[in-house]
Formats: structure tokens, C-alpha cells, sequence
């Protein structure tokens, strides 16, 4: 084992820099883990960008990771060197109401590997051995990085409820809008559309499966989304959340419809039609992260071959060049841009 590892630092968007410390030790039930992939998350660049209501600067990012167990610490079972795993970040205290009821995504003592502590843009990290699952045989580490985007949307797909013949719109089309667009078309969703401001992006939603693309600052959109539809809107998952994406969800909703608030949104009030909240009987809903059966339908959804990751991945950088990862996560042109992490 080295003696020391390198580590991303973020203090801001303009100050990104590799570090090197001394390489850690799996302690109880633990393990140690040397990182093959990781990707760069919205909530990354929101954070280095200084916009993220619950990550603080600086930090160390990393938490949508592959890699391959190197020591395994006392206690820790279930795991041997040599095999590659997905680490799922929520650290959870198991105590709570939220986590004795199988909710802990949203335990109350909440913090994310990779956002709240230091996270696996690194050579070499630690983690507790239940927070990791094995890398299915066949699935390569590219395919495996998408497991925890994907876990988001599968989760808020859920909450949404049955989608079987329903009409779906995804507000957004970034990574997470793109893969809520796959996770609602594997779960029945009749026809779908895909609002943004980029055409590129309305563009790749199309190859990936969108039954209408449209902008999202058109003036009629209303009017556009249920013609496109050929009716009213069932279900509208907000993968944007500010006060213009809130309004449009609450106009393009249908009675007794359902609004899902994917997205992290912004610090502060964000107006919100009650009275059609109340006339419609719409609800309302927020999504945090996924639990373990989430993780596992993502993993078989890729395994499956349903999300065309060649659409998904569109930028590869070595740890050394983590900085341009994370300008690069900016670009419109982009959509998941992943780390790649080799031997110092």
C-alpha cells in the first residue's frame, strides 16, 4: 500500500486542487477501498459553485463511486480484497423513527460520503461495509458509476406511484431529468415530455426516448406540453426547482395530479400557487436520494441495458485534471462527466 494518496480538494469552482495525505486504514467493519471511477455530481458543481444549500466549502467530492475493495477491517464481512463494489453514500444513524422505518434516506442525522465527509475522489478511502454493493459480473466500471445517478430517479419514480398509461413531464433535462425520462418510460409511463432552455439537450432527450421535447421559457407552454400529450398532465417531476419550474408544474398539472421535487433547490422561499394547489387536490412531493432497493433496480436497469450509456457519459478525466472535470460538468454540451482514477 502507498504511503500516501492523492485527495481533491474543493474550495471553489476556480480553486480545485489535488492534495496529498497519508493513505488511510480500514478500521472496525470497515473497508478500504482504491477508487477506479467516480463521477462529478450537479450537486458538485452546485457546492463548488457555492449554491448548495447543504454542502458547505471546501469539501472533498466523490460520492458516485466504483471501486475495488484493497483490505478488508476487522469485522467487516461480506467482502474480500479484489472485489469491485458501488458505494451507496447515506450515512444514516439507524436510530431514528425515519430509519427504523426502512426511510433512512431521511434520517434525521443524515450526512452524504463524498458531501458531508470526505468522499472517494481519491486514490484510497474507507467506508463502513454496508454502505457498498458488489459490482455485477459483466457490468464494467463505466456502467457501474451510473448506478447511484440512476438510484435518484428510480426513487422519485416510485414516490410518483404507478405510472402504467399515464402522462409524464420531466422539467429538466440534465442528468438526473434525463434518467427519470428512462427510469418513467421503464415504469409505464404512456408518453413523455422533456422541457429545457438548451436544444441540445432537448435534442438528446429525443434519442433517448422523449415522446416531445419543448422549451422550457416558451410563453405557451401549457398549451404546447398538452398538445403534445394529446391531453392533460398526470405526473410532473421538477428536476430544476426554482420559482419558474414550481410555477409550471403547478399549471401543468392535472386535477388530482402529482408534482415530484427532484432537484435541490435553492436557499430560501420559493412562491407557490396554494390555491391551485388546493382547488386540484395536486400533491406535492419531495425525493431524497434512494435506499437499497433502489440501488438494486438501478443496478438491474443498466444491467438490462435500458440506459444507452454512450448518450449518458460524454467525458472522461484523469484524477490529476479533476478541476477541468469539473468545468466540464458545466458545459451544456455535457451530461455525466465521470474521474477516472489510476495508481499514483
Amino acid at each position: 500500500m502507498p504511503q500516501q494518496i492523492r485527495r481533491v480538494l474543493v474550495r471553489s469552482i476556480d480553486d480545485i486542487a489535488v492534495e496529498r495525505i497519508a493513505a488511510p486504514v480500514a478500521g472496525d467493519g470497515e473497508l478500504l477501498v482504491r477508487t477506479t471511477v467516480v463521477g462529478v455530481c450537479g450537486s458538485d458543481t452546485h457546492a463548488a459553485l457555492g449554491h448548495h444549500p447543504f454542502m458547505p466549502l471546501p469539501y472533498h467530492p466523490g460520492h458516485e463511486a466504483v471501486g475495488v475493495v484493497a483490505a478488508v477491517g476487522p469485522g467487516a464481512e461480506g467482502f474480500a480484497p479484489g472485489d469491485r463494489v458501488i458505494v451507496e453514500p447515506n450515512l444514516f444513524c439507524g436510530q431514528c423513527p425515519q430509519c427504523r422505518s426502512g426511510r433512512y434516506n431521511i434520517c434525521q442525522e443524515l450526512k452524504v460520503f463524498g458531501c458531508q465527509t470526505p468522499g472517494a475522489m481519491t486514490d484510497l478511502f474507507t467506508i463502513p461495509a454496508g454502505r457498498v454493493h458488489h459490482v455485477p459480473e459483466g457490468m464494467t466500471d463505466i456502467e457501474a458509476a451510473l448506478v447511484e445517478p440512476l438510484a435518484t430517479p428510480v426513487h422519485a419514480v416510485a414516490k410518483a406511484g404507478d405510472l402504467t398509461g399515464r402522462t409524464v413531464v420531466v422539467l429538466g433535462a440534465g442528468p438526473i431529468g434525463l434518467l427519470v425520462l428512462a427510469a418513467a418510460r421503464h415504469a409505464g409511463a404512456a408518453r413523455i415530455a422533456v422541457t429545457d432552455l438548451l436544444p441540445g439537450k432537448r435534442d438528446r432527450a429525443l434519442r433517448l426516448g422523449a415522446d416531445a421535447v419543448l422549451p422550457a421559457d416558451a410563453p405557451d407552454l401549457v398549451h404546447q406540453v398538452r398538445d403534445a400529450l394529446d391531453g392533460p398532465v398526470d405526473v410532473i417531476f421538477d428536476c430544476v426547482a426554482r420559482e419558474q419550474s414550481m410555477a409550471q408544474a403547478t399549471d401543468l398539472v392535472t386535477k388530482g395530479g402529482t408534482i415530484i421535487v427532484v432537484g435541490v433547490g435553492a436557499a430560501g422561499p420559493t412562491p407557490v400557487r396554494l390555491d391551485l394547489v388546493q382547488d386540484r387536490e395536486i400533491r406535492i412531493e419531495g425525493t431524497l436520494m434512494y435506499t437499497a432497493d433502489d440501488y438494486r433496480s438501478a443496478t438491474a436497469l443498466i444491467a438490462s441495458g435500458v440506459i444507452d450509456t454512450d448518450e449518458i457519459v460524454t467525458a472522461t478525466f484523469p484524477l490529476e485534471e479533476a478541476a477541468k472535470a469539473f468545468a466540464a460538468s458545466l458545459a451544456p454540451e455535457h451530461v455525466k462527466v465521470l474521474v477516472i482514477v489510476e495508481g499514483p
